[in-house]
Parts: structure tokens; C-alpha cells; sequence
């Protein structure tokens, strides 16, 4: 298992990114900023970025439909567009609410989008017909997320009520509410099975909820600033988060810890994504930067994936989600130990960071005149840029640190196994001693048998 690798490093916006999204076929990220843009960035070298214009305020969310043929995105604006991704940046507008809107998501096969309000409201829309369906009103403050379950009957939203709710899309009632919160929640999405909601706290907290009982899973205290956004791996074994605290980090659900902490934002880190494969994971934030990572540790050899599926098929069935040790509600600090990462911002792929960017979508004459705004550097300067960089970043932490950061990793690995061999030590000695009683309890009662024997004799 390796660690998160940056892969780009992606510069166009000129506000903080408020959305990320990996088009379903993980050819391309939509980025979504404050200063009215939404973005199309292509992952082959070289390659054009392009900039859609049409809407007037901040836009605060984005989204590929399952298709990958359209894009959604809410705005300050008060309204909703819908986007062909290519050169022309055609779009269709819904005046959604009489607020900011928060959030758009599709629904599974792409027919519905929800979106959430500043107006208290969720909406939920015809995608084709580019119709109003319903409203959903019981929250009684901004709602700042709402996402549908992967099978699209279920509705999950949050709002600065401090409460995060489900709802039932077909009789289009509140079916739960998790209240259990000391501020409002920022961020909400269902696990790949459906069974559980996970939530980002402004009170630094993440929390998994299992919507089948109602019962609190975990709770995570790892961050020191508020939890903007979250997003589960695939694989549902992995979370997410971004963070006001300027970092990412990785928790493992499995075992219930966190396991990464990311740096490299200059500020709040707004919005993370995986990619549907969740082989890639993008970040955004206030310094108007998008880094997309390498996963690396979704690799498991075969002995670790024969382990992980023992686990899931004994004692208990699946979904394994809910079988998440310990079961009752539980806090987890940040006092345990994680690996940090902090690139640098020294990429060795130069062809894919500023790449050109073409605005597409509706624009003033005086912008259509200038289609292309190259914003790179001749790849040689970059790279003397860069090997400047890295040599006084190498020096000034040989003099700081005195220990190279790999070998305390390597370190802290060895600590962590060597922790790992005591539990599993501590274990036999518990299986022996039990096994040394049984087989005391076996003497006994053989003894006491031969005796009772011998007495009847």
C-alpha cells in the first residue's frame, strides 16, 4: 500500500474552487469557483481547458450527470444551469430558488436533479423537461447540501438548523433526522450502498450515520478548523475530508482511524472528490488552486484482499459498512498517529499545470475577440523555476529538520508495525492461556471420570 501521490496541479480560477467533479469516465475534472466561472479540465497533456461563462454571481456547486454528457451548476445567481461540456458551451437556465443556491446533484440514471437553498428549501427537477417536481421545506435554515441515495429513492440534506435529514423521494417526507450536532453542517452524502450518511460538521466534526437504525457509527474529531466537504472511495472502505484547517486527510472506515493528512492549500480547503474509479481524488480551496492526487492506497496485495474479504463474510453479512468496529458510538481523536503529506507544489509533470483556457458559454464581445488565454510559461523557464525551488526547499529542511522526512516515515512505520506485532502477540498469549485452561478443565475431568470409575469397580 503506498502513499497519496499529487499528479496536477491545475491554476485558472481567480477565486477559491467551491466544487469538484471527475467526469465518469475520469477523462476530465469540473471545477466550480467565486468568480463566476465553471472550469473543464482535460487530464491529457497538453491539452485545452475550458472556461464556461454564463452565470452572474459565484457559482458554488458542480456536477457530471452519470452520463457524462451534461454538467450541472448552482450559483449565488439564484439559478441552476445545465451545460453540454464542449467548445460551444451551450447551457439551459433554471431559475431554481429566491436565494443562493447551495448544491445540484443527479440522481442515478440522470433523469432528476435536487438542489438545496439559502431560501430553506430542497427542489428536486426534470433534468430533460427542464421541469419543477417538488419542494422539500421542513428545515428552518440556509440548506447547504442535498444528495440523492445511489439508488435515487432516498434525499439527504443538511442545514445551518444544525440538522441533517432523510427524506423519501416517492411520498416526499422527512423519514429521519440526526440533530446531534453544536453547529451547522456544512456537507452531506449517502456511502456506495446507501445504508449510511456521512456529514461535515462547522464544528470540526465528521460523523457516519447508519440510516437503518438510526444510530451513530463514528465520529471523527480530527480536524481543527471547520469540515467543508467529504467523499466516500468506491470501495467504501475510505473517507475523505476537506477542511478549514487547510488540509485533506484520509480516514480508513475499516479500522476507524485516521490514516493521511495532505497538505499543500494555501487556506481552507473547500471541496474533495473522488473519481468514480477511485483510482484519482481532486481538491479545491480558497487560494484558487485544484490539486488532483494519485490514490495508491486502494492497492492491497492478494493476502491483504483475502484478509479484508474474510473479514467482511465472518461473523457477520454484508454490508460490511455497518459491521465498522466498535459499533457503538465512538469518538476518534487526532491523537493517533498519521502520515503527512505535503507536496510542495513541486510537480514533475509540467505539460498539464496552466494549461491554455478557452472561454465557451455566453460572453461579451470584447471576451469573444480573445478565445484563447494562454496562462503558461515556457516549459524550460518552469523547470529551472522548479529545480530553484526544490534545491532551497531541500536545504532549508536538512538545516531545520536534521532528520530527512523519509527516514521518519520509514520510522513511523516500523513503530506502527512493531504496535501492530503487540497486539497480535498479546492476542496468541490470551488464545494460549485459554487453551492451557481448557486443557487443565480436560485433565481434571478425565482424572475425576478414571476415578469414578475405579470406585464402581
Amino acid at each position: 500500500m503506498e502513499d497519496p501521490a499529487l499528479l496536477r496541479h491545475f491554476k485558472g480560477h481567480k477565486d477559491a474552487v467551491t466544487s469538484v467533479d471527475f467526469n465518469p469516465d475520469t477523462k476530465q475534472l469540473a471545477t466550480s469557483s467565486l468568480d463566476t466561472f465553471l472550469m473543464i479540465w482535460n487530464f491529457k497533456p497538453q491539452s485545452r481547458a475550458f472556461r464556461f461563462v454564463g452565470h452572474k454571481e459565484g457559482v458554488t456547486c458542480v456536477q457530471f450527470a452519470p452520463s457524462g454528457q451534461l454538467v450541472a451548476s448552482a450559483s449565488q445567481d439564484k439559478t441552476v444551469r445545465l451545460w453540454v461540456p464542449n467548445m460551444k458551451g451551450e447551457s439551459s437556465l433554471f431559475k431554481a430558488h429566491t436565494a443562493t443556491v447551495r448544491s445540484v446533484n443527479f440522481s442515478c440514471e440522470g433523469q432528476h436533479v435536487v438542489t438545496a437553498s439559502d431560501d430553506k428549501s430542497i427542489k428536486v427537477w426534470n433534468v430533460h423537461r427542464q421541469r419543477f417536481l417538488f419542494s422539500l421545506t421542513q428545515h428552518t435554515n440556509w440548506v447547504r447540501c442535498a444528495r440523492f441515495s445511489p439508488d435515487g429513492r432516498l434525499i439527504a440534506s443538511c442545514s445551518d438548523d444544525r440538522t441533517v435529514r432523510i427524506w423519501d423521494k416517492s411520498n416526499r417526507l422527512c423519514v429521519s433526522t440526526f440533530a446531534d450536532y453544536d453547529g451547522s453542517v456544512n456537507f452531506v452524502d449517502f456511502n456506495p450502498t446507501g445504508t449510511c450518511v456521512a456529514s461535515a460538521g462547522s464544528d470540526n466534526t465528521v460523523k457516519l450515520w447508519d440510516i437503518r437504525m438510526n444510530k451513530l457509527l463514528q465520529h471523527y474529531q480530527v480536524h481543527s478548523g471547520a469540515v467543508n466537504s467529504l467523499s466516500f472511495h468506491p470501495s467504501n472502505n475510505y473517507l475523505i475530508t476537506a477542511s478549514s484547517d487547510g488540509t485533506v486527510k484520509i480516514l480508513d472506515l475499516l479500522e476507524g482511524r485516521l490514516v493521511y493528512t495532505l497538505h499543500g492549500h494555501k487556506g481552507p480547503v473547500l471541496a474533495v472528490a473522488f473519481s468514480r474509479s477511485g483510482e484519482q481524488f481532486a481538491s479545491g480551496g480558497t487560494d484558487a488552486q485544484v490539486f488532483v492526487w494519485k490514490t495508491n492506497f486502494d492497492g492491497f496485495n492478494s493476502k491483504e484482499v483475502l484478509k479484508r474479504h474474510l473479514k467482511r463474510l465472518y461473523p457477520d453479512a454484508p454490508p460490511h459498512i455497518n459491521d465498522i468496529y466498535p459499533r457503538s458510538p465512538h469518538l476518534h481523536t487526532g491523537v493517533s498517529s498519521s502520515i503527512e503529506i505535503n507536496p510542495m507544489f513541486e510537480l514533475a509533470d509540467t505539460q498539464t499545470t496552466d494549461p491554455p483556457v478557452i472561454d465557451t458559454g455566453f460572453c461579451s464581445a470584447s471576451n469573444s475577440q480573445q478565445k484563447t488565454t494562454p496562462t503558461v510559461s515556457p516549459v524550460s523557464a518552469r523547470r529551472k523555476t522548479q529545480e530553484e525551488k526544490i534545491a532551497v526547499t531541500s536545504c532549508s529542511t536538512t538545516e531545520n529538520a536534521g532528520i530527512p522526512p523519509g527516514i521518519t516515515n520509514t520510522l513511523e512505520r516500523i513503530v506502527g508495525q512493531l504496535n501492530i506485532l503487540t497486539q497480535t502477540v498479546s492476542i496468541l498469549e490470551q488464545r494460549l492461556t485459554l487453551t492451557e485452561d481448557k486443557l487443565k478443565e480436560c485433565l481434571h475431568n478425565q482424572q475425576k471420570t478414571v476415578f469414578q470409575i475405579r470406585q464402581g469397580e
